[in-house]
C-alpha cells in the first residue's frame, strides 16, 4: 500500500475555494501544521476572521475531501483564525497591536449607528475576536450607557489611558472622562487632539477590530480619524426613509473624498415585527438602503428590525445580541457582523496601492 503524502493532502484540499477571497484555501495559506501519522490526518485551517460565516461548510467540505483519499482512517480538522491588519497599517503611523480599523458613520443623527456599533462590537468579540470600541460622538456619547458602563473610570498607566472592559470589548468614551450631565463645547481643533487622545493615548492592546463609532454628518471627527490613522473601511448606517438615504449619499461622498473605502451599508429599523401575528411592517418605508448599496456598487451588510428589545437591552446597559440572543434583532446583528468581517478581510487581502489622499 502506498504511504499517503502532504502532498496528496494539500491537492485535495487544493479543491476548497474561500468564497469570497476566490482562491482555493491551499493557495492562500490557510492550510497550517499538517500531519500525517498512519491513516490519521491532522491539520489547522487558519481562516481570515473568527466570524466567517462558513467556517462549519470549510470544516466539513475538508473532512470529506481529505476522508476519500486511499488510505485515510480518520481526520481531524482544527478551524483558527488570523485576522489580516488592514492595507497601509504598515505604511503609515498607525496604532500598535490594531489590526483593522472600522469606522461606524451615519449621515444624521437618529438612526440607531451607536446601537448598530455596540451590537456589531459584541457580536464579533463574542465569536472570538479581539475588539475595541472608541467612542468618538463627542457631543453626545452614549456607548458606556449601552453597555452597562457607565460607572467606570479609565485608570492611567505609564502615562496611557487603560480602556474600560465590557462584554468582552475593550471601550473608552468622553462620558467616562466627563461623567454626568456636563456639555462638551468644544470646537474643530479641540476635537481633533481629543479623536488624537483616543488613538494615541489609550493601551488598546492586540485588536483585530477597532470599532470606532462616529458621530452623525460629515465633520471634523471624520476627517481628523481619515487624516490621523489608516482606516480599513467605513461601515454606513441608515434607515428606509429617504430623508435618511439622502444624508448617508453625502457621507458615502466623503468618505470617498478621503479615500476611505465603504465596506457597505446597513439598513436599521427595516420593519416591525408584529408580536402576536408575525407579520412585517415596513413604518420607515422599504429597500431604501439595498437600493441605495447597489445604486453606489457597495456591499449590503443587512437589515436590523426594529423592535422594543432593542430599547429596552441598550437602556438595561445589556447588548440585545447578549441580553436575548435568540431575538430576531440579536440574530440581524450577528449576521450583520459576519458580514463586516468578510468585507474587511476581502479589503484587507487586496494588493496595496498607492493612494494619494486629497488635502481636507
Amino acid at each position: 500500500m502506498n504511504q499517503l503524502s502532504e502532498q496528496q493532502v494539500l491537492e485535495a484540499l487544493s479543491q476548497i475555494q474561500d468564497p469570497d477571497l476566490r482562491k482555493d484555501i491551499v493557495a492562500l495559506g490557510f492550510v497550517r501544521d499538517l500531519n500525517i501519522v498512519g491513516g490519521e490526518v491532522s491539520f489547522r485551517i487558519v481562516l481570515t476572521t473568527p466570524a466567517c460565516p462558513v467556517k462549519e461548510q470549510m470544516r466539513e467540505a475538508a473532512e470529506r475531501v481529505v476522508a476519500a483519499l486511499p488510505g485515510v482512517e480518520r481526520v481531524n480538522v482544527t478551524m483558527d483564525a488570523e485576522v489580516p491588519r488592514g492595507r497601509g497599517l504598515n505604511m503609515r503611523s498607525s496604532l500598535p497591536g490594531v489590526r483593522n480599523i472600522i469606522a461606524i458613520s451615519s449621515g444624521k443623527g437618529g438612526v440607531g449607528k451607536s446601537t448598530v456599533a455596540v451590537n456589531l462590537a459584541v457580536a464579533l468579540a463574542t465569536d472570538g475576536a479581539r475588539v475595541g470600541l472608541m467612542d468618538a460622538d463627542i457631543y453626545g456619547p452614549n456607548v458606556p450607557l449601552m453597555l452597562g458602563a457607565t460607572g467606570a473610570r479609565p485608570v492611567i498607566d505609564r502615562n496611557k489611558l487603560l480602556p474600560t472592559e465590557a462584554y468582552g470589548v475593550r471601550m473608552i468614551s468622553m462620558a467616562l472622562i466627563n461623567p454626568g450631565d456636563q456639555p462638551m463645547i468644544v470646537r474643530g481643533p479641540i476635537l481633533h487632539g481629543v479623536v488624537q487622545q483616543f488613538l494615541r493615548d489609550v493601551e488598546w492592546g492586540e485588536l483585530d477590530y477597532l470599532i470606532v463609532d462616529m458621530p452623525p454628518g460629515t465633520g471634523d471627527v471624520q476627517l481628523s480619524l481619515a487624516q490621523l490613522v489608516p482606516v480599513q473601511g467605513a461601515v454606513l448606517v441608515t434607515t428606509p426613509q429617504e430623508v435618511s438615504l439622502a444624508d448617508v449619499r453625502r457621507a458615502l461622498r466623503m468618505f470617498e473624498t478621503v479615500a476611505v473605502p465603504v465596506l457597505g451599508i446597513v439598513e436599521n429599523m427595516s420593519y416591525f415585527i408584529a408580536p402576536d401575528t408575525g407579520q412585517r411592517y415596513h413604518i420607515f418605508g422599504q429597500g431604501g438602503g439595498r437600493r441605495l448599496a447597489e445604486q453606489y456598487g457597495v456591499p449590503f451588510l443587512g437589515e436590523i428590525p426594529l423592535g422594543i428589545e432593542v430599547r429596552e437591552s441598550s437602556d438595561q446597559g445589556v447588548p440585545v445580541v447578549v441580553a436575548q440572543p435568540e431575538s430576531p434583532q440579536a440574530q440581524a446583528f450577528r449576521r450583520v457582523a459576519e458580514e463586516v468581517a468578510r468585507q474587511v478581510s476581502i479589503e484587507a487581502m487586496k494588493p496595496e496601492l498607492t493612494v494619494l489622499k486629497t488635502n481636507v
